[in-house]
């Protein structure tokens, strides 16, 4: 009952709002003729320079950012962050075929260094050590004393 009583309060409230201020419809067509692509990078005409990156720029240039390796006014690229001086550097020291044989020749090397020294090094004495009794005594065999007395607590 009481259920009912708020229901039939609560209903005409929700009906007038939505009568009052009707949710607007977006259509993505519409946008879409709206705009016209003139820019296929969309910069807006933004005069992009070429993409180098700033590490392999003259370091003497006489740049009036030294740091940064350019000049004032000059026009920043749009990828600046991935080209500038705090982006990490390319490596160029050595080809990924040179890295590669250099890692397959310290294999080679490492292997080769363990296959010699497991032919040569000697694994065990050349004539085992023998004791009298096997050390059947000594390491508690059946003839071998006990260690503490029967009924002594303490050593």
């Amino acid at each position: 009952m009481l259920s009912q009583r708020i229901l039939a309060r609560r209903l005409p409230q929700v009906a007038a709002r939505h009568a009052i201020a009707p949710r607007a419809s977006f259509s993505r067509a519409a946008i879409l003729r709206a705009v016209e692509v003139e820019d296929p990078l969309q910069n807006g005409g933004y005069q992009n320079p070429p993409r180098v990156k700033r590490q392999f720029r003259d370091p003497y240039g006489g740049w009036w950012d030294q740091q940064e390796k350019r000049n004032f006014g000059e026009p920043v690229h749009e990828e600046n962050e991935i080209l500038g001086v705090f982006s990490p550097e390319q490596y160029t020291h050595v080809t990924p075929r040179k890295g590669f044989l250099n890692l397959g020749v310290f294999v080679v090397t490492f292997l080769g260094l363990c296959g010699a020294v497991s032919l040569y090094y000697p694994d065990k004495p050349s004539v085992p050590k023998t004791y009298a009794d096997g050390l059947e005594k000594e390491l508690g065999g059946p003839n071998a004393l006990s260690a503490r007395k029967p009924g002594e607590d303490k050593w």
